[in-house]
C-alpha cells in the first residue's frame, strides 16, 4: 500500500547535525593520537634516560619498557581495531539499516516491514515500532473502509430522500385537491363529523408536504448549487428578510444586526440559514415584541456570528437534541413546523467548515430570556474577492 507521504522530518540542530557514525570516527581518531602521542613521549623519555649514563640495570628496565609499551600499543590497536568492527557491523549497520526502513515508510510505503536483528535494544525498538505501523496502517484501512461505506451510504440517503420527496408530491396534491374539491361540493350535505374529518385529511396532507419539502432542502446541502466563493454575508441576510418581511411585519418583529463581513460560502444557504434562525426566532416569541439581533466578531480565520432573541428561549439541557432531524421540544398545534430547521442550519454550517451550537447565555431579553445561536463560517481570502 503506498499512500501520501508523511512530512519531512525536523532539522537536527547543534552538535545533533553531526550522524553517530562521525562522532564514533572522531573520537577514535583522538584516543589514537592521544595514545600514540603517549608511547612517543615514554620512548623518548627512555631514550633521555639512557644518554644519562644510567647503569647497566636501569638501561636493562628502560628496554623492557620500551617493549611493554610496544606490547600495549599493539594490543591497544587489535583492540580498538575489534572494537571499531564491533561498532561497524553490531551497531552503525543496524542504525542505518533502521533509519532506511523508516525513511521507506515515511516516504509513502506503509506496507514496508521494519525489522533488525541486532544488538538487541534496537532489535526491540523496531519491534515496538513495526507494531505500531502495522496498528496504524489496519486502522487506516479500516477506516477508509468505513468513510468509503458512509459516503456510498449517503449518496443512496440522499438520493432516496431526493426521488421519495418528488414522487411523494404528486399523489398528496391529490389528496389535498380532491378532498377540498368534496368539501366544496358535498359539504352542505355533510355534517359537522364528516367536515372536521375532511379538515384533518386536508390539513394531514399540506403538513406533509410542508415535511417533504423541508427533507428535500436537507438533503440538497452539498448536493445542489454547492460552489462556494466570496458571499457578502450581508446581502444574504437582506433577502432573508426580505422574505420573512410578511411575517416580521404581522408580529411586529424587529431586526437589527452589526456590519456583516464576506465569507467564502454559497449565497443561496446562507440565506436560507439567515432566514431559518430569524424564523425561529420570531416563531418562538414571548409575548413581548420579538427582538431579534444578529451579530459577528472575528475568530481566527473565521467569522463568528449570533443570532440573539428575547423568545421563549431553550433549556441548556436541550442544547443537543434540537439539531437532531425531526426533534420537537413543543407539541405541533402550539408551534408548528416539521422539525428540521435547526438540523438544516448545522448541516448548511458544517458543509462550509463552520460549527453551529446554542450558546448557554441570555438573550437580550434579560437574565433567564431569549436563546442565542452562534456558528462560524470562513472568512473570505483574498484570492475569493
Amino acid at each position: 500500500m503506498s499512500i501520501n507521504p508523511l512530512p519531512p522530518p525536523k532539522e537536527p540542530t547543534g552538535l545533533g547535525k553531526l550522524p553517530v557514525t562521525r562522532w564514533f570516527i572522531i573520537m577514535s581518531s583522538v584516543a589514537g593520537v592521544v595514545f600514540l602521542a603517549g608511547i612517543v613521549i615514554a620512548m623518548m623519555m627512555g631514550a633521555h634516560a639512557r644518554s644519562l649514563r644510567e647503569p647497566p640495570a636501569v638501561a636493562e628496565q628502560l628496554d623492557r619498557l620500551n617493549v611493554a609499551l610496544i606490547v600495549l600499543f599493539v594490543v591497544m590497536l587489535a583492540f580498538g581495531t575489534a572494537l571499531g568492527f564491533v561498532i561497524r557491523y553490531a551497531v552503525l549497520k543496524p542504525v542505518a539499516d533502521l533509519t532506511e526502513q523508516v525513511r521507506e515508510v515515511a516516504a509513502g510505503d506503509f506496507d514496508h516491514p521494519i525489522h533488525v536483528d541486532r544488538p538487541s535494544e534496537l532489535a526491540e525498538l523496531s519491534s515496538h515500532v513495526d507494531a505500531m505501523r502495522d496498528r496504524i496502517v489496519s486502522a487506516w484501512r479500516v477506516a477508509t473502509d468505513q468513510a468509503e461505506e458512509l459516503r456510498r451510504s449517503n449518496g443512496e440517503l440522499e438520493q432516496f430522500a431526493y426521488v421519495a420527496s418528488h414522487d411523494l408530491q404528486e399523489p398528496l396534491r391529490k389528496v389535498a385537491s380532491f378532498t377540498q374539491m368534496l368539501d366544496q361540493r358535498y359539504g352542505p350535505e355533510l355534517d359537522e363529523r364528516a367536515r372536521q374529518y375532511i379538515h384533518y385529511a386536508v390539513d394531514g396532507a399540506k403538513r406533509m408536504q410542508l415535511l417533504i419539502n423541508d427533507l428535500l432542502d436537507f438533503s440538497r446541502v452539498g448536493r445542489v448549487t454547492g460552489e462556494r466563493s466570496a458571499v457578502d454575508s450581508g446581502a444574504a441576510l437582506d433577502v432573508a428578510l426580505e422574505n420573512l418581511s410578511a411575517t416580521i411585519e404581522d408580529t411586529e418583529a424587529t431586526v437589527t444586526r452589526d456590519e456583516l463581513p464576506m465569507v467564502r460560502g454559497n449565497r443561496l444557504q446562507l440565506t436560507q440559514l439567515f432566514q431559518n434562525l430569524i424564523e425561529n426566532a420570531v416563531k418562538f416569541r414571548s409575548e413581548a415584541p420579538p427582538r431579534v439581533h444578529i451579530g459577528v466578531r472575528r475568530s481566527g480565520d473565521m467569522w463568528e456570528f449570533s443570532c440573539s432573541d428575547n423568545g421563549i428561549g431553550v433549556e441548556p439541557k436541550y442544547a443537543d437534541r434540537i439539531f437532531l432531524i425531526f426533534q420537537r421540544l413543543h407539541p405541533r398545534d402550539v408551534y408548528p413546523g416539521t422539525g428540521i430547521g435547526l438540523a438544516l442550519c448545522r448541516k448548511i454550517v458544517e458543509y462550509h467548515g463552520g460549527q453551529l451550537w446554542l450558546d448557554d447565555g441570555d438573550g437580550p431579553g434579560g437574565e433567564g430570556q431569549g436563546a442565542t445561536f452562534r456558528w462560524t463560517l470562513p472568512a473570505a481570502g483574498d484570492d475569493d474577492e
